[in-house]
């Protein structure tokens, strides 16, 4: 009896997956949960609050770009757009600057320095409740600052009532998120080879011409996803400002955020859609052009 081989053609053999597709598979296999949640909460959210920003206020009748000119036209919005700018602008170089010193001291003290990593972090698991405590016990007109400068025969300040208000909100926003920021920098300060160091103190390098030569070039990838992460954190500083200022604070201190939540509660759902749909264009703008930067020094 003749048994008649088959031979398939090389086309059509199933072919082992590569390790590459079988990490992809992996990967996305572990990540679809996650994936699931952001398109079911996030992005289709999202996408209807982009269709509503071109109808009524009932979602039913389109009426084109009159919310987005209703906006525009809005003097609260331009009030709130510019702080919440100035804020951004101010804060974020401040914050990535105070937190770039505190990693640096952290890190050239050595092991001695691990508990103070602990306090640095403290701020960031202080319930809210307990900050807007702290925040009116120190700046209220009868508050611990002004009771020092009473006694250091200085005029005692309105810190909610005036543009102080504004660096207080500043002053918060640095205190509560430069440990988190610092511990970015550690990460990056920890890829740096330590042998670079060591090469650069034998040829007589100092203390500055090593950062310049060899920290500030190691460091350049985690300044863009720390400054990514500090500028995302900078949006919700409005609970703590919400909490002791109410909806209306001070003109200085009133940000997107507030003038959102006050639409909210008119229910003027087509301005406050339109607006939100600006600001996240901004965002991402802002985000791309930091990632843009990101490549670009990671190619060099």
């Amino acid at each position: 009896m003749r048994h008649h081989i088959h031979h398939v053609h090389p086309r059509y053999k199933k072919r082992p997956w590569s390790q590459n597709q079988q990490t992809f598979a992996a990967a996305l296999l572990l990540l679809s949960p996650s994936l699931v949640g952001v398109i079911l909460f996030y992005l289709l959210p999202f996408v209807e609050v982009v269709r509503r920003s071109f109808t009524d206020a009932m979602g039913r009748r389109f009426v084109g770009l009159a919310n987005y000119q209703a906006v525009w036209q809005n003097n609260a919005f331009r009030i709130a757009t510019a702080n919440t700018v100035k804020f951004v602008g101010i804060c974020i170089p401040l914050l990535l600057g105070t937190s770039l010193a505190l990693a640096l001291l952290i890190r050239a003290a050595g092991p001695k320095s691990r508990p103070f990593r602990s306090v640095f972090l403290l701020p960031m698991v202080i319930p809210v409740a307990s900050m807007v405590l702290l925040w009116k016990v120190l700046f209220a007109k009868a508050g611990l600052v002004n009771t020092l400068l009473d006694i250091a025969n200085i005029e005692p300040v309105d810190f909610m009532g005036t543009n102080a208000a504004f660096w207080v909100l500043i002053a918060t926003y640095l205190w509560k998120n430069s440990g988190y920021d610092m511990i970015l920098w550690i990460a990056g300060l920890d890829r740096i080879p330590v042998a670079q160091y060591e090469a650069a103190s034998v040829d007589g390098a100092n203390g500055w011409q090593m950062f310049w030569a060899i920290t500030w070039p190691g460091i350049q990838p985690t300044l863009a996803l720390t400054a990514l992460l500090s500028l995302i954190n900078s949006f919700k500083v409005f609970r703590e400002a919400y909490l002791v200022a109410g909806a209306y604070p001070h003109q200085s201190m009133y940000l997107l955020q507030h003038l959102f939540n006050n639409w909210f509660l008119n229910l003027e759902l087509g301005r406050i859609t339109a607006a939100a749909t600006l600001v996240v264009l901004v965002l991402l703008a802002v985000a791309g052009i930091i990632l843009m930067i990101w490549r670009h020094i990671k190619n060099i």
